[in-house]
């Protein structure tokens, strides 16, 4: 499908619809009244097979307690296999209303008060805020920036993992913000670290459909024909592929049986949920009939990554792209224009956007904007322009 197309058939207006993204700026950015180019979420609606079996459900009128079919998990363990190759089980599965809740649930499982918990920096900032809410102790290994190329640094993590006692390690895979697809090897390196060191692993996959470069996604439980998925907990959702994050459902992934017992243990003493029945419809259909849709959502990011990094070259050279291998989030460093004190008030006072500021994902990225691309072209050509603009005056 060209971009246009999608766009002409998918695109939809968000603006007063209690959108967080464009009716929440107020409270983080003072204004309503800014291109927003933060949230990850989209523009756009879902697959057209999503609609449909949402409204058939709907339409049936009782929403009672209900169980998972087995349809949803041949749906999801297909769409794996097929695309990953990745192996899975319907008693490796758990449902959680969303990643963030499940890693805050398996904080506390795998984890006690005061153990040291390593992120891997600049990193999606729930990380840190569920290590430090539940009273862990927060350690940074921060990725290696080769001239815009990041890389995990092996050293520093087995070194901190040693003097820190670190006993679990989150992991971004691929990597919000920086883009990057881990291939096989870097994980199989990092996972070989964790499991001499006695270290538990959690891998956030939740972006792993969108993939925009050469590297292919290999799961965490995947990696060495599964060698390491005993130390490994696996999170994903359809709702970062196919915009339904609002449906609140995802997987907790968790092959080890003893950690599956401690983790159900600990679900029913709180009475945590176990996913929503409408957002089991919805992946569900989108796993079945999505890929279409997925393809058109892929071309649309890469062609909004490249008119941004040809406009940004062209224009204020300066500004240094992070190269796309996943996710639909731009990394952009700005230092090289304007100092980090001044980088807020250009942003949003001079070119009126709203965007996720590099800090909030750690020391590591000061100076550095995250930028939306899973939008219509226009509303990137406006945020790429009024940077720009904003830049040289």
């Amino acid at each position: 499908m060209k971009v246009a197309d999608f766009v002409e058939k998918y695109a939809v207006e968000r603006k007063h619809t209690d959108s967080v993204k464009w009716d929440g700026m107020k409270a983080g950015f003072g204004s309503n009244d800014l291109l927003p180019m933060w949230v990850a979420d989209t523009e756009f609606k879902a697959p057209e097979a999503v609609m449909y079996a949402l409204k058939k459900r709907i339409e049936h009128g009782a929403y009672g307690y209900s169980l998972t079919p087995d349809s949803y998990y041949e749906a999801y363990f297909k769409w794996q296999q097929e695309r990953y190759g990745t192996e899975l089980h319907k008693e490796w599965i758990r449902f959680g209303a969303g990643v963030v809740q499940s890693i805050s649930a398996l904080v506390n499982v795998l984890t006690l008060q005061d153990d040291a918990i390593m992120v891997l920096q600049p990193v999606y900032h729930p990380f840190m805020h569920v290590i430090e809410d539940n009273e862990r102790k927060l350690i940074v290994s921060n990725l290696k920036d080769n001239n815009g190329h990041y890389e995990m640094d092996f050293e520093d993590i087995r070194t901190k993992i040693q003097t820190e006692h670190v006993k679990l390690l989150i992991n971004c895979s691929p990597h919000n913000p920086v883009g990057r697809v881990w291939t096989a090897a870097e994980l199989e390196k990092l996972f070989e670290i964790c499991r001499e060191e006695k270290v538990l692993v959690i891998s956030d996959e939740i972006h792993h459909d969108l993939i925009v470069g050469d590297n292919k996604f290999v799961s965490a439980i995947a990696i060495k024909d599964g060698f390491y998925r005993d130390n490994i907990v696996m999170l994903d959702a359809a709702s970062k592929t196919f915009n339904l994050a609002a449906l609140q459902n995802s997987h907790v992934v968790i092959a080890n049986p003893q950690i599956r017992e401690r983790y159900d243990e600990y679900v029913k003493k709180l009475c945590l949920p176990s996913g929503n029945l409408i957002g089991k419809v919805a992946a569900e259909a989108a796993y079945r009939d999505g890929a279409d849709w997925l393809d058109g959502m892929l071309g649309l990011i890469k062609y909004n990554f490249n008119y941004l990094k040809s406009q940004f070259a062209e224009n204020v050279p300066e500004v240094k792209v992070t190269e796309l291998e996943g996710t639909y989030l731009s990394w952009v460093d700005m230092r090289k224009m304007v100092s980090a004190d001044k980088l807020h008030h250009l942003i949003q006072h001079e070119a009126r956007l709203a965007v996720d500021y590099g800090e909030i994902f750690g020391t590591a990225g000061e100076g550095f904007i995250r930028l939306n691309l899973a939008t219509t072209p226009e509303n990137v050509e406006k945020a790429v322009n009024a940077i720009v603009k904003a830049l040289k005056n």
